[in-house]
C-alpha cells in the first residue's frame, strides 16, 4: 500500500512540475530557473514512476492484471436458426401484395 502512495506523490510531483513549466513559458519570466529545468525533472520522476512500477510488480508488491489473452473462454454456439430457401425475388406475390394494400379483401 507504501509503494500505491509513493507512485501517486509521484505523479502529483510530476504535474505540479509540469505546471511550473507551463507557468514559466507564459510569463516569460528570465530570472530564476529555466522552463526545461522543470521540464527535466518531469521526465526524470516519469523515468522513477515507471521504473517503481516494474520492480514493485516483479517482487509482487503491487499486483498486475492478468493478460486476457491467456484466459481461455468456451464458447457454446447452439444451432436454433431456421432454415429457409433463399431466393433471389425480393418481391412479394401477388396475392399478399393486395393483402397487404386492402386488409378486407377476401
Amino acid at each position: 500500500m507504501l509503494v500505491k502512495f509513493i507512485i501517486v506523490f509521484l505523479l502529483l510531483f510530476i504535474l505540479f512540475n509540469l505546471f511550473r513549466a507551463l507557468y514559466l513559458m507564459v510569463s516569460n519570466n528570465q530570472s530564476g530557473k529555466p522552463m526545461s529545468h522543470y521540464l527535466g525533472r518531469r521526465v526524470l520522476y516519469s523515468a522513477l514512476v515507471i521504473a517503481l512500477i516494474l520492480t514493485s510488480a516483479f517482487f509482487g508488491f503491487i499486483p498486475l492484471n492478468s493478460n486476457p489473452v491467456i484466459t481461455e473462454h468456451t464458447q457454446i454456439q447452439t444451432n436454433i436458426a431456421i432454415q429457409r430457401l433463399q431466393s433471389a425475388n425480393t418481391k412479394q406475390p401477388l396475392e399478399k401484395q393486395n393483402a397487404a394494400l386492402n386488409p378486407n379483401a377476401p
